[in-house]
């Protein structure tokens, strides 16, 4: 379970504010935590070095933005020392992500967003736990990330569906003892796996 994320926003994909390479880059002096970067942008291949050289450990994109350059960006991820990502929107269908998971150069995890990007403290979407269902059993070793309403009351779905991985931001930041829920979600998370 990755203990940091943080999201680079572009308005040509959702509209609201960033967190970019300088946080990375101060981060990255304080941490050795993985710094799991998710970005909701049109360009992608535009982000890569600079995440790279601000710290990144993983640089997620949306399969809907990179349709005809994923290869060229899998490639560039993994040349920065990255572990590249791929996540899809509740709308897009599960199989769209199979050919890069399947691929020669494959990419390392699927995030599975279970709200529609670029909003915090929206409603999980349990049917989005069918997706996360179905690339388990299709890739046993793959990490899979959940992204979006993710808490006490819905991790158990994410977890016995097989996620691995988890993202939760208002659960956390909006509880009065966050350690507590971070212990909760991570338990739940480790408990999962001993199921898969």
């Amino acid at each position: 379970m990755a203990p940091i994320g943080s999201t680079w926003t572009s308005w040509h994909f959702v509209p609201n504010l960033t967190i970019g390479t300088p946080v990375i880059e101060s981060l990255r002096k304080h941490t050795k935590a993985y710094l799991d970067c998710h970005l909701m942008v049109t360009n992608p291949l535009d982000y890569v070095e600079p995440l790279g050289k601000a710290g990144a450990s993983g640089f997620t994109f949306h399969v809907e933005a990179s349709k005809d350059n994923w290869k060229e960006l899998i490639q560039r991820i993994k040349s920065q020392g990255m572990k590249p990502g791929v996540a899809l929107k509740p709308g897009t269908p599960i199989e769209d992500v199979y050919p890069l998971v399947e691929a020669e150069n494959p990419v390392e995890m699927v995030l599975v967003m279970t709200v529609a990007p670029g909003f915090g403290g929206q409603k999980f979407m349990p049917e989005m736990m069918d997706k996360v269902r179905i690339l388990r059993k299709k890739y046993p070793s793959l990490d899979i990330e959940v992204d979006g309403g993710l808490g006490p009351s819905t991790i158990d779905m994410a977890a016995s569906a097989g996620a691995n991985c988890i993202v939760a931001g208002s659960s956390v930041f909006g509880a009065p003892e966050p350690a507590q829920v971070i212990s909760l979600l991570r338990n739940s998370v480790e408990k999962g796996q001993q199921t898969h």
